[in-house]
């Protein structure tokens, strides 16, 4: 099986969940939140997670509309992504992220913390929820061409 090293990124106005995921891509973690300050200083700050896990890929959450189109807030995520692409130099991938946050606080909830003091804890979950679902999708699009022939 091949390697895989990606980030999955939860973007938001303010912060930036990141997650990553082992090497053999089955399972996705939260690392850390970046609060956002300027576009260098998130560059700086994910170039480091970049180097030190030997990313290829951004796995970056988009929040379609209800209807699954997009709307001003995932056409300025891509905006971002898109920048940040060129200035890491890693291809983006994009996946739904509608209800990540949502069940990032049901997640957190269940683990008995509190949620309204820990918005770095849901977009770091949030994050890994994104990169979780990109994963799995990858393996079962896998599973899915080995299974045909």
């Amino acid at each position: 099986m091949e390697k895989i090293s990606a980030l999955g990124l939860d973007v938001g106005s303010k912060r930036i969940g990141v997650a990553g995921c082992d090497g053999l891509g089955l399972m996705a973690t939260g690392l850390t939140t970046i609060e956002r300050t300027s576009f260098e200083r998130d560059v700086q700050q994910l170039r480091e997670w970049v180097e030190q896990r030997e990313v290829q890929l951004l796995v970056i959450g988009l929040p379609y509309a209800s209807d699954g189109t997009l709307g001003s807030q995932a056409r300025q995520i891509q905006k971002f992504a898109k920048r940040l692409a060129k200035a890491l130099q890693l291809p983006v991938e994009y996946i739904d992220e509608r209800l990540t946050s949502v069940e990032a606080e049901e997640l957190i909830k269940a683990e008995n913390r509190l949620v309204s003091r820990n918005k770095g804890l849901i977009d770091r979950k949030a994050a890994a929820i994104i990169l979780q679902e990109w994963l799995d999708n990858r393996r079962s699009d896998k599973l899915g061409s080995t299974n045909q022939g």
